[in-house]
């Protein structure tokens, strides 16, 4: 369990360290950090609780939440489907704005957008939200396994 829990703080980490490079977050990026923290803080109570069945299977549920979120990024990205309108598709066009919107001198606020890789490896092609399915999947089965070593 404390395998998977610090293998989810690995992933915010890097997630972080990507953020500081200049790859800022769009909204589903944030989204699949918050399973991810959940996972860490199911460590947390494991290092006081011990290996309780329970934990192991909301550690499960947070690593399965994580890769169901990547997988709809990783599709929002690739054209499959559409994405949250706040960041995908038209998100900053110009229509829907209102006459004092268009005037105003205020600077508008940049939109991250969903359906665009912001990194990708350089070897297979892979965005962030598509490794954070595997590794999230990854993290599932070590939750799994521990689920089982727990109960016998």
């Amino acid at each position: 369990m404390l395998l998977a829990a610090f293998g989810s703080l690995a992933i915010l980490i890097g997630a972080f360290i990507f953020q500081a490079l200049g790859f800022a977050p769009c909204k589903l990026c944030l989204w699949q950090r918050w399973p991810h923290a959940a996972a860490i803080a199911l460590g947390g109570l494991v290092l006081v609780l011990g290996p309780l069945t329970l934990l192991g299977l909301a550690g499960l549920l947070s690593a399965l939440v994580a890769a169901a979120l990547g997988a709809y990024h990783t599709g929002v990205e690739r054209g499959f489907w559409e994405g949250p309108s706040s960041c995908s598709g038209n998100a900053g066009a110009l229509s829907g704005m209102s006459g004092s919107d268009l005037l105003s001198t205020e600077m508008p606020v940049a939109i991250i957008r969903c359906d665009e890789v912001a990194w990708a490896d350089p070897v297979l092609g892979l965005s962030m939200a598509t490794w954070n399915v595997f590794a999230s999947l990854a993290f599932a089965a070590l939750w799994l396994q521990a689920i089982r070593t727990n109960e016998g």
